[in-house]
């Protein structure tokens, strides 16, 4: 039986020798790459939100011998003016160690970060495009703030794709960008124009404004005893999320307004665990507001986090309870899952327009 495996593994070795020969005797072309000519992508328009790091693609390689290379080629508007500003090399914040949101520091962070110079807008290995945090509206004209989708406004460009294989061309992909939304929810302001935006139920009247609602539970009226509201209809609390001054560059405040505009103590909302809510550092409360040291952007990936339970949003929740009838206890919240993607001083600002929550017992 040995004997019989041996010659047979010196027969195939043998033809493996004379198949080498014969390609070099006769000179037969070598293996190359498969590349097919199915390969595209599956969304061609791609309409990225300036401000924050957008991964964008669905390649199709439609079973390609990998590696494959990209290469943005021919970008241009639809007038034939060549597109430059995208491509523009900026200082960008680019994470080298893994975020858990786990780290005990700022100076943590940091060290799982750092600053590369990359073009606002590439193209990666898996074929997937992205548009870097690092874009303002500045370095990148948005698209137009009256909502016409012109082809003089629009970016155009071609994806030269290769490998040992061949070469393909993906033409007339597209790009329109959208104007900065520093933070979320952003319904308060028109993502056209950046200007304020109208209330959903009179969209012409221009003395009424949206406004950003948060949830509410078994949050009652001081004065009606009645569960507050926030919708369409009814917007007894309403959130601001907007810059303050006299920040360090990096902080995050949260407060609650009465109906007279004046602080809430935050000691009121007694069940809050401040210092569980935001990824943040160095807290300081006050008689008007709590305040952390953070690292924008918030969150700083989008991965499911304790402080980002879904991934793409923190939460912002203020809780309290009051003395019920018969001895128990009433668990009252409120609060409103957001993002920020600008760093800077910002503060949530909860403000109770209509009438005050109820904190005293039954």
């Amino acid at each position: 039986m040995k004997s019989i495996v041996k010659i047979e593994m010196v027969v195939v070795l043998f033809a493996l020798i004379a198949f080498s020969g014969c390609k070099k005797l006769y000179n037969l072309p070598e293996e190359k790459d498969y590349l097919s000519n199915n390969i595209n992508y599956t969304n061609k328009v791609f309409e990225p939100i300036i401000g924050r790091t957008n991964l964008m693609g669905g390649f199709n390689g439609d079973n390609s011998t990998q590696p494959i290379t990209f290469e943005i080629v021919n970008a241009r508007f639809g007038d034939g003016k060549p597109v430059t500003d995208i491509f523009q090399k900026v200082p960008t914040y680019v994470f080298t160690a893994p975020y858990t949101g786990l780290e005990k520091s700022l100076a943590e962070i940091e060290a799982k970060r750092k600053i590369e110079m990359h073009a606002l807008f590439e193209v990666r290995s898996s074929g997937e495009f992205i548009l870097w945090g690092s874009s303002t509206n500045q370095l990148i004209k948005p698209r137009p703030s009256d909502s016409t989708n012109f082809s003089q406004d629009t970016r155009f460009f071609d994806v030269k794709i290769k490998n040992t294989g061949g070469e393909r061309l993906i033409r007339d992909l597209q790009i329109r960008p959208f104007r900065e939304r520093p933070y979320e929810p952003s319904n308060d302001f028109n993502a056209y124009t950046g200007l304020p935006a109208p209330d959903p139920k009179f969209p012409f009247d221009k003395k009424l404004r949206d406004y950003i609602r948060p949830y509410l539970n078994n949050v009652v009226g001081a004065t009606t005893n009645k569960n507050l509201i926030s919708n369409n209809d009814q917007k007894d609390v309403v959130v601001y999320i907007r810059q303050f001054k006299g920040g360090n560059g990096h902080s995050l405040r949260i407060k609650a307004l009465n109906k007279d505009s004046v602080e809430i103590n935050p000691a009121a909302f007694n069940e809050t665990v401040w210092d569980k809510m935001i990824h943040g550092f160095n807290m300081q409360k006050t008689d008007k507001y709590v305040q952390y040291d953070v690292a924008y952007p918030i969150p700083l990936v989008e991965i499911q986090t304790f402080y980002a339970p879904g991934g793409s949003r923190a939460k912002a929740q203020l809780s309290y309870s009051r003395g019920s009838f018969g001895g128990g206890r009433i668990i009252a919240n409120f609060g409103v899952d957001f993002a920020i993607y600008q760093a800077g001083d910002w503060e949530i600002v909860f403000h109770f327009k209509t009438e005050n929550p109820k904190f005293i017992s039954e």
